[in-house]
């Protein structure tokens, strides 16, 4: 189980005598809620594009996956209702949850588990995770019986089957997802007003009636962390996870709120673009990150709400090693690789930051620092499309960026040389391969073990932190999760006291 906290506040009203008619009002309606949310989704297919905000919203309330990933991040049955697996760990053998319907009357069945699988596959697909569902042949046996035979061993593979890439679409409808999402889930899309909020209702044909106890769900997109905190406090948002850290105090010791520290599996990082000049050099990247205070930054990032990290895993997951001093914090030794690489001073670099504050702070506090080793950072701030489309995808134009990662088994976007850092050596494809193809539990966790030092030894990245995200509630909001190993609104799991 992740690491958690729960914290319940106590004191502090002074600043909100406004605001208590809107919290009274609030805590009267037992059928609605109010979600707040810093990032809006570019649209709501979570298998045709790689933000987070996507799955917030769909996964498990409208699009449905075959497992459930938990809080404490077990996995459970969910579309399927029970599984095999074969002695070499490579053929699942999926049995189906009966009389399930799509939210347009259209079946579920092992028919559309194949097309979804087929289709995450296929060339066309701008899934994020296209390549492990290319390495996989799905086979039905019956409308009930759905084999899945994965080329190669993947002890994750009903972790993944619960992330938002492998939710199961309906044929007829599946093209419309990113505006008129249609799936099994208990909720069904109202509403969009784009730049606001978007409405979800409860789907009164769901196959467990009184499952999903509130009738009503918007979520209010709320970015500036001023704001977050003032529509909270009003009682305009009910619950706001991963609110803003940086006002997370002032909810502390007021006895209407609950504030819940949440674990994560989430990856914070200063990304390096290997393929540009001279970041192609490993010592130019380590004394980039010997520049780096990763205490100042987890400071100013995220107000201290963080864990160093010194490669691309966290504390808690399987097999994690701690790397963090293979490149620790050294002015003079930063100073020297630099001159080892002959690189000139002052040299002139970009940072490209996303808009969650963790980037546009943490990035104010790198660029300090590196301009201490006459590194001189040109700070480039952009809105969530830029990035992907810019940064993220196309054409990778950018120097160094700052971003969370928040898939939790993501080692492999490693061993893909056209991903955006551009990072390639022999031998961490050597090691994730023999990764991807060892079933015994000891030697995995030894081998994953191995690719952090390799990527922590080939400073691939500046890895910064494993952040904690904090929620701030309404003290009689029910069902929040308490650690989120995925991106996810539990909506069924919520009630009012």
């Amino acid at each position: 189980m992740l690491k958690r906290r729960t914290l319940l506040t106590t004191a502090a009203l002074a600043t909100v005598p406004l605001a208590l008619p809107h919290a009274a009002l609030a805590q009267g309606r037992k059928d609605s809620i109010v979600i707040g949310m810093a990032l809006e989704p570019p649209g709501l297919d979570p298998t045709a594009g790689a933000a987070s905000a996507i799955a917030e919203i769909v996964q498990y309330n409208i699009l449905e996956t075959l497992t459930k990933i938990n809080a404490d991040g077990k996995v459970t049955p969910l579309l399927a209702e029970s599984w095999e697996v074969s002695p070499d760990l490579r053929t699942y053998t999926f049995k189906l949850r009966r009389g399930v319907k799509f939210q347009n009357g259209e079946p579920f069945n092992a028919q559309t588990v194949k097309f979804s699988f087929d289709r995450a596959g296929g060339d066309k697909s701008t899934n994020k995770d296209k390549r492990t569902f290319a390495n996989m042949s799905t086979q039905v046996v019956d409308d009930n019986t759905v084999v899945v035979i994965n080329k190669e061993i993947d002890p994750d593979l009903l972790f993944l089957l619960g992330q938002a890439t492998a939710v199961i679409v309906e044929p007829k409808s599946a093209d419309g997802n990113a505006t008129k999402p249609i799936g099994t889930g208990p909720y069904k899309l109202d509403s969009w007003a784009k730049g606001s909020s978007l409405v979800l209702s409860r789907w009164e044909g769901f196959r467990s009636p009184g499952t999903a106890k509130i009738n009503k769900v918007t979520f209010r997109f709320i970015s500036d962390p001023a704001a977050q905190a003032a529509a909270v406090l009003a009682g305009d948002v009910d619950a706001f996870p991963r609110i803003a850290t940086r006002v997370v105090p002032q909810f502390r010791n007021n006895p209407q709120f609950q504030v819940i520290l949440s674990g994560s599996l989430a990856k914070t990082i200063l990304a390096i673009n290997n393929k540009h000049k001279p970041l192609d050099d490993v010592r130019v990247r380590r004394a980039i990150l010997a520049a780096i205070d990763r205490k100042a930054v987890i400071e100013g990032a995220v107000d201290g709400f963080g864990v160093p990290i010194g490669s691309h895993y966290v504390p808690g997951a399987t097999g994690y090693v701690d790397t963090t001093g293979i490149n620790p914090f050294n002015i003079e030794k930063a100073k020297q690789l630099l001159a080892e690489a002959g690189v000139k001073t002052p040299l002139e670099l970009t940072m490209t930051l996303p808009p969650p504050p963790y980037a546009r702070q943490g990035g104010e506090v790198i660029a300090a620092e590196l301009a201490k080793i006459g590194i001189n950072v040109k700070v480039q701030n952009v809105e969530w499309a830029q990035w992907l489309s810019n940064t993220y995808g196309g054409p990778h134009n950018y120097d160094l960026t700052i971003v969370s990662h928040v898939e939790p088994f993501d080692l492999g976007n490693y061993a893909k040389a056209d991903y955006y850092w551009g990072y390639q050596s022999k031998a961490f494809d050597t090691v994730y391969d023999k990764i991807k193809t060892t079933g015994n539990a000891a030697e995995r966790a030894k081998l994953l073990g191995d690719a952090q030092k390799i990527l922590a030894t080939d400073a691939a990245n500046g890895f910064l932190f494993q952040p904690q995200w904090p929620t701030v509630a309404k003290k009689n909001v029910k069902g929040l999760w308490k650690d989120m190993p995925i991106f996810v609104n539990d909506l069924a799991a919520l009630s009012w006291a």
